[in-house]
């Protein structure tokens, strides 16, 4: 079975109160938000490099 991984994240106070913000107006959480900011630019990615360009 999968475990989530957990990872720290430091970020200054605008970009923190920008993300707070952005991710209200979309109805999610921040950390949904950061997961779904990080999907979105795994699956820009692979659009443009191919679907094994991040796998081992």
């Amino acid at each position: 079975m999968n475990k989530d991984k957990h990872l720290g994240l430091r970020i200054d106070s605008e970009t923190h109160e920008k993300l707070k913000n952005l991710a209200e107006y979309d109805g999610r959480s921040i950390n949904g938000e950061v997961l779904y900011l990080i999907r979105q630019a795994i699956i820009q990615h692979e659009k443009e490099q191919g679907k094994d360009s991040l796998m081992n």
